[in-house]
């Protein structure tokens, strides 16, 4: 039996003082947004006194527009989706999963890995406690797929830099991935390749559940936001100044013969670079855009995005302490032909 844990009891004129910082924080985040563009064109050509259409000034006019806009995006994003988070505990998401099987599991566990938080760190003892209350190994990563692969990061980037299009299809590609990846998986019956101890774990009593108030889930947001954006601005900043180069100095006929639709071997080169290489989603959507701007296909650059956030080193150094080779090199070698069909399909028909 789960235990309830008591919300603090919540002043009124303390809930008020809250609502009412949101809503002043929302008008200055529309405000802010709105003369973006016109204060980096300033800040470029007007202050620093830049020629309008040159190489440098096209680069930093770039930059002064994209920091601002993708930093406002990531925080408005962010407050949004962790508030969202805030009803999708670990617990509550092993009890919505229990019993769920394959096919219908792989769908539904594919859906909360969106909006169940979940980091490098977490793998282990959200995978652990999956298999102890019963669920389906393929069930469970489909779930371990799509909670780092559909990065609210990357979403909020992709659709600041490109539209709710790409943004869009980003997620559905992600989610496609995590529950054929997943189902595969649950195909081949590898519970043997599962480390022993982690099916002699025995599932104990539920975890302490909360009841939050609206305020309460505003805080946690709010410290969502204080911590992850605290953590990738830097990547952010770094990952639009490399773009800005590539905007400005790189001419298109450069990426075109390499990360172009014509080129078939540029999708499983993309993702054969991803595979290893490990970086923050922040630092590496700004270059995926100054990439498609000089003529990368979309497919090729969204294939070396998902490689790079799904197939988080971190994540599989951790996961090795319950998994065995067998099933690390299994997990790989799926998750990594699904992103280069997915890249192929991308190419193929946009």
């Amino acid at each position: 039996m789960a235990k309830t844990l008591p919300s603090p009891t919540q002043a009124t004129p303390a809930a008020l003082r809250v609502y009412v910082l949101v809503g002043l924080a929302t008008v200055a985040w529309v405000i802010a947004y709105a003369y973006i563009q016109p204060l980096a064109d300033w800040l470029a050509y007007g202050l620093i006194g830049l020629q309008t259409g040159s190489h440098l000034g096209e680069s930093v006019a770039f930059f002064f527009y994209d920091v601002p806009k993708v930093l406002l995006l990531l925080t408005g994003m962010v407050f949004a989706i962790s508030l969202l988070r805030t009803f999708f505990s670990p617990e509550r998401t092993r009890a919505l999963l229990g019993g769920k099987r394959e096919g219908v599991g792989n769908i539904f566990a594919a859906l909360l890995g969106i909006v169940t938080p979940f980091c490098s760190c977490s793998a282990v003892p959200l995978f652990i406690g999956f298999v102890e209350s019963g669920i389906p190994l393929g069930v469970t990563f489909s779930f371990l797929i799509a909670a780092p692969t559909i990065n609210e990061v990357a979403l909020v980037m992709l659709f600041g830099l490109f539209g709710w299009k790409v943004a869009g299809l980003y997620v559905a590609s992600g989610l496609a991935i995590a529950i054929v990846a997943g189902f595969i998986i649950g195909r081949l019956k590898l519970e043997g390749q599962v480390e022993d101890f982690v099916w002699q774990i025995k599932a104990g009593p539920g975890g302490v559940v909360e009841h939050l108030t609206w305020v309460d889930r505003i805080q946690r947001a709010w410290g969502s936001v204080r911590e992850i954006v605290g953590k990738v601005w830097l990547y952010v900043v770094i990952g639009i100044a490399v773009g800005a180069g590539i905007h400005g100095y790189v001419p298109e006929s450069a990426l075109v013969g390499i990360m172009g639709k014509e080129a078939w071997w540029s999708v499983p080169a993309a993702v054969l670079l991803g595979v290893p290489l490990y970086s923050n989603a922040a630092g590496v959507i700004p270059v995926v855009s100054a990439l498609m701007e000089k003529g990368a296909s979309l497919g090729t650059v969204l294939a070396f995005m998902m490689s790079v956030v799904g197939l988080s080193l971190p994540e599989i150094i951790i996961l090795r302490r319950v998994l065995k080779p067998r099933l690390i090199a299994i997990f790989i070698g799926v998750l990594a032909t699904a992103i280069m069909l997915t890249g192929y399909l991308f190419n193929a028909v946009l």
